[in-house]
């Protein structure tokens, strides 16, 4: 069966050696959490400058593990303050530990990372926590936020998962998803490196560390790697927790994929200002490229534009038909019918930003001359609309 689509939205980047990598893993028989993980977590703790990297079984688990291990759910009135514009994962968490998601507007619209001005008006005593999300792999306003944070006594999670092994050029210095005390990672399969499903949690803080590890094993006090070598033979249940475990099969998928992540950040960044430069080419406002003034500055993650709200759904139905596949990223939470509850202030323009906004094909094979041509694409479907 032949590809619809002549420019797909996102795929992975998978090679000879990333099933190699699978292969030995089965071969060693070791498949449940394991020597490969423990290797991938230091590995990408090296890579970040974390001083703990603990895999697990998806980014939305997580942001679990990271909400429950700042004490978020230990009173019925907490709040935690996060981006309206992100996907649902840090929301469903936030309500799942029995939590308030307070929800904040954006920047811009060429900028939808979360506004810190938003974060310290909606700050109150029930504030627990605050969640920033890094949008397409470009970093929230993080001096301000850590600001912010400092000053209110509140926890920071970087919802990180568009941006592994991406530095911040602020005045704080480090990698994004280590600002804040704990950040997270995806490794879905459109993400800059995947694992099929994982994800990773980094902090600093030993005493959070300590808490994610045996929360991410049902709270026992050693795992089935370690019996394995009679170290020791039993073990205690010291908390509640969850299975949240990866498996070495996936992360001997990412210890491969971890290998090529700086590259192909690059390759991403380099069609990130390809199509910054098209859009810049056009002789028309109608178009404006999300970051286009610092395309270079994160890792490429997703592609957006903004086109005229009347215009957007068609110009969609139009690229499908020139075989280009598009998406939106994303739809504000607060307007879920699941968290209408939580949506009775207007974020006006996340909203418009949700009407406006298209994301483009972008992963790292991604041809050089593509993004021109979808950009051209995109103008001739906008004029005829």
């Amino acid at each position: 069966m032949s590809d619809p689509w002549k420019f797909t939205l996102s795929e992975p980047d998978l090679i000879q050696s990333d099933s190699d990598a699978v292969e030995a893993c089965i071969r060693s028989q070791w498949l449940s959490m394991g020597p490969k993980t423990q290797e991938f977590e230091a590995q990408f703790a090296e890579m970040t400058g974390a001083k703990h990297a603990i895999a697990v079984s998806n980014g939305t688990a997580a942001l679990h593990l990271a909400l429950a291990a700042v004490g978020v759910g230990q009173s019925s009135d907490d709040e935690v303050i996060q981006p309206t514009i992100n996907f649902v994962a840090a929301a469903n968490m936030t309500c799942a530990l029995g939590a308030d998601p307070v929800f904040a507007d954006c920047l811009s619209l060429v900028d939808p990372t979360i506004n810190p001005q938003e974060i310290r008006t909606k700050i109150t005593k029930n504030t627990k926590a605050v969640v920033v999300m890094h949008f397409g792999g470009y970093a929230c306003r993080m001096d301000e936020i850590r600001a912010i944070c400092d000053e209110h006594n509140l926890p920071l999670i970087e919802d990180a998962c568009h941006a592994p092994c991406q530095t911040y050029s602020g005045k704080l210095d480090g990698y994004l998803g280590t600002i804040g005390e704990i950040g997270c990672f995806s490794f879905f399969s459109n993400k800059n490196m995947t694992t099929a499903e994982g994800g990773m949690v980094t902090t600093d803080d030993d005493e959070h560390a300590e808490k994610i590890r045996k929360m991410r094993s049902h709270g026992m006090t050693t795992l089935s790697w370690d019996r394995h070598f009679g170290r020791p033979s039993t073990y205690d249940v010291i908390m509640h927790g969850f299975n949240y475990r990866i498996d070495d099969l996936r992360s001997s998928l990412g210890l491969s994929q971890l290998s090529r992540l700086l590259e192909n950040n690059e390759k991403r960044r380099m069609r990130a200002e390809d199509y910054a430069d098209a859009v810049s080419d056009l002789a028309t406002n109608e178009i404006q490229f999300i970051f286009g003034d610092r395309p270079k500055d994160g890792t490429g993650h997703v592609a957006g534009v903004i086109v005229p709200t009347a215009k957007r759904d068609i110009a969609r139905l139009k690229l499908a038909e020139l075989r280009i596949q598009t998406s939106l990223h994303y739809p504000p939470i607060h307007l879920f019918s699941a968290f209408s509850e939580f949506s009775s202030v207007e974020l006006p323009i996340a909203e418009e930003f949700s009407k406006s906004m298209i994301t483009l094909p972008m992963h790292a094979n991604l041809p050089a001359g593509a993004p021109a041509e979808i950009v051209q694409s995109l103008q001739s479907v906008l004029k005829a609309a």
